[in-house]
């Protein structure tokens, strides 16, 4: 249970010699203190915005014992960033990835999405999660977060990647009272909506006849209208080519190839795409074409908003003692209306007089790369989503002084979080006359039109056909109680001795529900309010319809009971809403036990500083498991249970040498685990049908004896502060993981009775059961994941006095990551292995940013870029190369400041300035490209931000 320096948040008052000077202090303190007050006359230098915040965080890594990157606030609540995940964008070694809906959706650290997400160092997660949604956080509740890329064994064990702990805002970080407001409106592109976000924070701490007390109230509401704009073209089946001689047997020329048993899907590499490439047919070899089965769009349009507050009241009796009780609540309101346009282009039945016209392939390939389809089925999906999020966090923590060589630390908590969604989409279909599709236009985006775009606006065009009705409710909370001490020993070169105990009680809980049918009227029949038209979509994507019609969600959802009694007067099995109740699918409890001993060891060596720090953590988890299965005809619950019992001892060694005033030396080992997902636990079959028609459907299901994944970690780096305000660091690092969690299949035949989809019309004949395709996950797999960073921070001091505000903030990454993957066949025995990078890393990463500081201006430009990396693989049921690659992803941000007097700060910032797009495409090994297989184009669009900020 380390804590950092803490940092003021004030404009910050460095003294340089006493702030370099604090690389002379051990980390052996449970609670850090500040370098000691020197009498002599030192530099004193006031330093604000960007560059305060850089200096900080130097501070921290350099007095640090492990690896660790910080960003801190260079004023009350005041990140120099808009959120939490980008504000960590410009970390060394963190990627960030999934931007949507104006914000980063996925946070990595060193290439892993693992994290150990920590609110004041105590586990914070949503709902039935392991994590917290770090977008959840508002930028001005938070002081500092710190970043672990390694850690001993005094801190938490789980999160493989690192830990990510956001600290927030206390009254005994200031001297007095505070007050600070702060108003934001940030305008989104394509959405064109403006945006607000408040913030205030009012603090005060008074002196007693019982000790000083101090009391703090961080409030913030943040509301944001977005729009997601997509373009994708299906995956690819094959054809039977029109240039056959004769049809082979049970096939005419241009038809899909249904039969699995002339070609295997979900192949890795798909399909052979050379032109001429065949497949056998009942002993005949005919050549084949290979097209997408379908080509869609999305519109999503969202409205989200996140409530938060956090108190803190602290009390210190004496100069022995403190004690802090602090809240915190995340709320988290989500919208969206997803306004799909969906058609198939499979279709070979009607091509017109001259069929071998109809299509144009890419040089060399049978890949079609244009073509035109008669007569196509399409549909439009509506699909609403409201999803909500509470999370409330209490927790006491004591600091005590024992005498003068004995410190102890105390804390318990409780947090608890729900979360609770309902989806609704009705879809309206029709066969469109035609429709002519460029898989790629040359951007490798896709491009079509049908024969009248009108059409695709006329409610009268359109048939009212399938209503989906589902909901889910996911619960999470932890007791959690520790205590953790150091003991001043001085034994010899055994400085210090570090003890603590650690228990967590974790339950998790989740429950879902599900229904469907199908109403069979025209949309134009049911009345103008049940339709909705979109307007300038994809301007900036595709040459693709602009407009179409979908079932008005928003007037279905506000009559959501009519809207079910109408699906029930043509289908009794569809339950009106006084009859829907979630059922739940599985809970869990966990219990943790964590113990930990640690030695603090100082010694010379060739005369200078060599630190260290050795010690072992042993954890003991213990899962009980409830799972229940709802009979798919009876609806009866059908109940079981699993336990099981893992326990670990995971050393740790820190050595830090010093080998001049300026130079840090440090080499870490230690071990680390990455626990199963409840949901990964729950053996219960979630099914799909076999909607692409295949001869199969698909599904998932969980497994109660996973394992938890275990890394061991090397790192070694050296970093060089060269000046008071400037460092050049680097890492070489290592991780060797084992017991991988990876998906693999197997067939299972599931009868009626159990079988959701017995009454399909969209898949084969279930009469007699039918077969699924059962995703399943396994400690199937090893990987090691190795590395080198580097990272600058340079203030010029040579530069003229007009420019001398200029600094340099930068960084670089190189990964390379390997894992087997496990090749099953149908019973699911493994008959082969693969080597595969990890999903979601890039081999390559920067960021570049030029800081300027001078006067009352301070301003940032920044650059992140990432190198392109497999971010998926596509279901098993297709011809194509199964990984979903992205292309490489940047985002060019920049903040601007101005203090217009002491209270008063004006910001302006902007963020993905040059409008970049999400892209991705088919690969596998040497197959698929950007051009023959591309996938989908996603518009990110900007934000331009205003904001004004005022403190007393």
């Amino acid at each position: 249970m380390k804590s950092q320096l803490s940092a003021r948040p004030l404009a910050l008052k460095v003294s340089v010699t006493a702030l370099m000077g604090a690389g002379l202090l051990t980390s052996a303190s449970v609670w850090a203190q500040a370098a000691p007050e020197k009498t002599e006359p030192v530099e004193t230098v006031v330093v604000t915005g960007v560059k305060a915040s850089l200096i900080k965080s130097l501070a921290i890594k350099r007095t640090n014992d492990q690896v660790v990157e910080s960003v801190v606030a260079d004023d009350i609540g005041k990140l120099p960033d808009n959120n939490v995940v980008e504000a960590l964008q410009r970390v060394t070694g963190i990627q960030v990835t999934d931007r949507a809906g104006g914000e980063v959706g996925t946070l990595s650290i060193r290439g892993m999405p693992d994290v150990q997400t920590t609110w004041n160092g105590r586990t914070i997660f949503t709902a039935s999660g392991t994590q917290v949604a770090l977008q959840d956080i508002p930028s001005t509740l938070v002081r500092q977060i710190d970043v672990y890329k390694t850690r001993d064994a005094s801190q938490l064990e789980t999160g493989i990647a690192g830990q990510v702990d956001v600290k927030s805002l206390r009254p005994f970080d200031f001297k007095g009272s505070k007050v600070s407001l702060s108003a934001r409106e940030t305008y989104l592109d394509p959405a064109k909506k403006g945006n607000p976000q408040l913030s205030g924070m009012l603090s005060n701490r008074w002196d007693t006849g019982f000790g000083e007390f101090g009391a703090l109230v961080n409030l913030s509401d943040t509301k944001t209208k977005y729009r997601n704009e997509s373009v994708t073209p299906g995956a690819m089946v094959p054809f039977a080519s029109p240039n056959a001689a004769e049809d082979p047997a049970g096939y005419t020329p241009l038809q899909r190839i249904t039969d699995t048993s002339i070609w295997t899907p979900g192949m890795r590499p798909g399909l052979p795409t050379a032109a001429g490439s065949t497949l056998d047919f009942n002993g005949k070899a005919y050549p084949y074409y290979l097209s997408r089965d379908a080509v869609f769009q999305s519109d999503l349009q969202g409205e989200r908003e996140r409530p938060s507050a956090n108190i803190a009241l602290q009390w210190k009796p004496n100069s022995d003692s403190v004690y802090t009780f602090e809240s915190m609540y995340n709320g988290y309101r989500n919208k969206t209306f997803n306004k799909l346009l969906f058609s198939f282009v499979d279709w070979w039945g009607d091509l017109g007089p001259n069929p071998a016209g109809s299509i144009t392939t890419f040089p060399g390939t049978n890949i079609i790369q244009s073509r035109t389809v008669n007569n196509v089925y399409g549909f439009n999906s509506g699909d609403y989503t409201t999803s909500a999020t509470d999370s409330y966090v209490y927790a006491l923590n004591g600091k005590w002084d024992i005498g003068d060589r004995l410190k102890l630390e105390g804390d318990v908590s409780y947090q608890t979080s729900t979360y609770h969604s309902e989806f609704t989409a009705t879809r309206i279909d029709r066969v469109a006359p035609s429709i002519n599709v460029k898989f790629n236009d040359g951007n490798n985006n896709t491009a079509f039109h049908f024969n009248n775009d009108a059409d695709l606006t006329d409610p009268s065009k359109w048939n009212v056909a399938q209503f989906y009705d589902n909901a889910n409710r996911n619960k999470g909370s932890a007791a959690t109680a520790s205590l953790a001490g150091v003991f001043d020993a001085d034994w010899g070169a055994l400085q210090t001795l570090q003890f603590g105990a650690r228990f967590d009680d974790r339950k998790a809980s989740e429950a879902n529900r599900t229904q469907s049918a199908f109403l069979g009227r025209t949309l134009a029949s049911l009345g103008p309010e049940y339709a909705s038209v979109n307007s300038n979509f994809g301007t900036a994507i595709s040459d693709v319809p602009r407009s179409w019609v979908e079932a008005n969600a928003y007037y279905i959802r506000d009559h959501i009971d009519d809207w079910r009694k109408l699906y029930n007067s043509v289908d009794a099995n569809f339950l009106t809403t006084d009859k829907l109740s979630l059922q739940k699918t599985f809970d869990v409890d966990e219990k943790t036990t964590n113990l930990f001993l640690m030695g603090n060891t100082q010694n010379d060596l060739f005369g200078h500083r060599l630190r260290g720090n050795f010690g072992v953590r042993y954890v003991k988890v213990k899962t009980d498991m409830n799972f229940y299965k709802v009979d798919a005809t009876t609806k009866a619950v059908t109940a079981s249970g699993a336990s099981k019992s893992t326990s670990k001892f995971l050393p740790s060694m820190t050595l830090i040498y010093d080998p001049s005033k300026d130079v840090v030396l440090r080499f870490n080992y230690g071990e680390t685990l990455r626990r199963p997902s409840f949901g990964d636990l729950n053996p219960v079959y979630q099914l799909g049908d076999d909607v692409s028609k295949v001869g199969y459907g698909s599904g998932t299901g969980g497994n109660p004896d996973l394992k938890p994944t275990h890394s061991k970690n090397l790192d070694l780096t050296a970093e060089w502060y060269f000046q008071k305000d400037s460092a050049l660091y680097g890492t070489l690092f290592k991780r060797k993981i084992d017991g991988l969690i990876v998906s693999t299949r197997r067939k299972v035949h599931v009868d009626p009775a159990d079988d959701p989809f017995r009454n399909s019309t969209s898949g084969g004949d279930h009469t007699n059961g039918y077969d699924y395709v059962i995703n399943s996950p396994a400690n199937a797999s090893n990987g090691t994941m190795k590395g080198a960073e580097l990272g600058l921070i340079y203030f010029p001091k040579w530069l003229p006095s007009a420019l001398d505000g200029f600094g340099i903030q930068a960084s670089y990454t190189r990964l390379t990551s390997s894992q087997n993957v496990p090749e099953v066949n149908d019973a699911g025995v493994i008959v082969s292995q693969l080597e595969t990078p990890f999903f979601g890393v890039s081999n390559k990463s920067y960021n570049a940013t030029l800081a300027y500081e001078k006067g009352p201006i301070s301003a940032r430009l920044s650059q992140v870029w990432r190198s392109g990396f497999l971010a998926s693989n596509e279901a098993a049921l297709f011809a194509n190369p199964i990984g979903i690659w992205r292309h490489p992803e940047k985002s060019v941000d920049m903040q601007i400041s101005y203090k217009i007097n002491d209270n008063t700060t004006l910001d302006i910032s902007g963020v993905n300035l040059t409008n970049e797009v999400q892209q991705a495409y088919y690969h596998f090994g040497t197959a698929g490209n950007a051009q023959l297989t591309n996938f989908g184009t996603l518009q990110i669009g900007r934000s331009v931000a205003v904001g004004l900020r005022w403190k007393l």
